[in-house]
């Protein structure tokens, strides 16, 4: 039988975020409608795991946690905000997009420094 609930524990191992951190993710709307077993333990479900393996990688690739608060927000009112959703995650992969590009650049020059410190090596024996 395949599980489908997590502890925090195990969520925490799966994900990498602390505990701390799912608690305080919860806190702030980031994550919703966590289930609690009669002890009052969060329970996680596999979308719920999948959930915040999609946070991770917004918070990653820098989204502000005001704009993932955002994005959980109108994600938890449904599919009348697929839109909005949609054009929020297309600011920010035209951020990430500028980010790389700028990162290639810096790359660029780089990488012409070493060659340039390679010739002056060979030239220097």
């Amino acid at each position: 039988m395949t599980k489908t609930t997590y502890t925090i524990q195990e969520v925490s191992q799966l994900t990498g975020l602390t505990a701390h951190t799912l608690r305080y993710y919860e806190k702030i709307s980031l994550i919703r409608g966590i289930e609690r077993d009669a002890n009052g333990y969060r329970l996680y479900s596999e979308s719920d795991v999948a959930w915040l393996e999609f946070l991770i990688r917004l918070r990653e690739t820098g989204m502000p946690i005001q704009e993932m608060i955002r994005f959980s927000s109108l994600r938890s009112e449904g599919e009348t905000t697929v839109r909005q959703r949609r054009e929020l995650l297309e600011l920010h992969e035209r951020s990430i997009r500028s980010q790389l590009a700028d990162l290639y650049c810096h790359l660029g020059k780089i990488e012409e420094k070493i060659i340039h410190y390679k010739q002056l090596e060979e030239e220097h024996g």
